[in-house]
């Protein structure tokens, strides 16, 4: 199991409301068959379109992206958390996430915290000022602190508490009592003689 108390690194901001899965991950991309290789299809149409910060290379290196409010609404693809684990984001502070994306994100040790809106835009503003900030959020503790100023950051205590005892994973949890999951199908009468 792999405990997730606390993200330290760069950050980078991506503005705008209702940004939705189909743009995180356009449909094209949900074919595959395993999440392999995702990271290099993270917003590839509004990249296409005009200049991004995935494509700033003053964000190059980032692990924690700063969004604004319901991120993640429309359809219910895995393929976009995923995708931005994949390309290295381990963390998010936004002013809201759409309740599917948050699921998918908690599910795969994403942490999406929330923050006052004036409090994003102010961690906006200072990461596209000074991109080499450093920024650390404590689950714990339900802060971020960045160049100095801290800022509280919620999660709800049910999803911070799987984060910083390794219950979110739960793939990491059987396998840690396999001895115990074996003892459990030993004793269902559907599962003998298999």
């Amino acid at each position: 199991m792999s405990e997730i108390v606390q993200v330290t690194g760069r950050a980078m901001s991506l503005r705008g409301d209702d940004i939705d899965t189909d743009r995180i991950m356009p449909a094209r991309f949900l074919r595959a068959i395993t999440f392999e290789g995702l990271e290099q299809h993270v917003f590839e149409d509004d990249r296409k379109a005009a200049a991004h910060p995935f494509d700033d290379p003053r964000y190059h290196g980032a692990s924690i992206l700063i969004v604004n409010a319901n991120f993640g609404c429309g359809s219910s693809r895995e393929h976009a958390p995923q995708g931005l684990l994949r390309w290295g984001i381990q963390a998010l502070i936004g002013e809201s996430f759409a309740e599917i994306f948050f699921g998918n994100s908690a599910i795969i040790g994403l942490p999406c915290v929330t923050a006052a809106a004036q409090d994003v835009r102010k961690l906006q503003d200072l990461v596209e000022k000074h991109p080499q900030s450093s920024f650390h959020i404590d689950l714990v503790e339900g802060t971020c602190e960045a160049d100095g100023v801290v800022y509280p950051v919620a999660l709800s205590p049910r999803i911070r508490d799987a984060f910083i005892t390794g219950a979110w994973d739960t793939t990491g949890m059987l396998l840690a009592n396999y001895e115990e999951v074996g003892a459990a199908a030993a004793k269902l009468p559907y599962i003998r003689g298999f």
